[in-house]
């Protein structure tokens, strides 16, 4: 989406600052994942979603830290376990997945979520709570992209290029749930002050 990279770089450089001051391993943990951008949490993310081998949307300890580790996430194993205790709230020795990623989410106010989930409706024209190829046609304009116009990519591929940035870039599938586009715009969000740009920021874009 136009106008996000500058924000990803400022983020980036923003959370690598902060990481340096943060004592919680929570935030410690968010802030890692904001160094890689505005995808950084979502990424997370779907690395514990290939974790999680017996698909029941949990994750135990020794899931937990491959997943860390898969990812790259710095962190010694007594701040991970620390991590770990803090989600596993019920001490069953598992971790609720969903909850995980909506703690580690940076915080977005009503009105951003209102809008976000605006957009979503709007790209998510079958209503299915999933965005797909389909979906974009006569809603996002590939024709402007210039990799279209000289003739480098088909609309298809530029659809498809649009959707990766939401999508992980560990299991592309062409789809995106609202779970990850609001997550996605979770990172957006972190790196802009105020309401009013940000709202501004995503009528634009969208036409909304």
């Amino acid at each position: 989406m136009a106008g996000t990279s500058r924000h990803d770089r400022e983020m980036a450089m923003k959370a690598k600052q902060q990481l340096s001051q943060s004592a919680d391993p929570v935030e410690r943990l968010r802030l890692q994942c904001l160094t890689r951008g505005s995808s950084g949490i979502k990424g997370l993310g779907r690395v514990f979603k290939i974790m999680d081998d017996d698909r029941n949307r949990s994750l135990d300890l020794k899931e937990f830290l491959k997943g860390l580790n898969d990812y790259g996430v710095m962190m010694d194993k007594q701040e991970a376990l620390t991590l770990f205790q803090h989600f596993d709230r019920d001490g069953s020795g598992s971790i609720d997945f969903d909850e995980f990623l909506i703690t580690l989410r940076p915080a977005m106010s009503k009105a951003r979520k209102e809008v976000v989930m605006q957009a979503f409706r709007k790209l998510d024209k079958t209503g299915d709570g999933v965005i797909t190829i389909e979906d974009l046609q006569g809603v996002y304009n590939a024709k402007y992209h210039p990799k279209y116009q000289n003739g480098e990519w088909s609309e298809d591929q530029v659809f498809r290029k649009f959707l990766d940035s939401f999508d992980s870039p560990y299991d592309k599938d062409g789809k995106v749930t609202q779970e990850e586009f609001m997550n996605y715009y979770a990172g957006v969000s972190a790196s802009i002050d105020t309401d009013v740009y940000f709202i501004v920021m995503m009528r634009n874009a969208w036409k909304l």
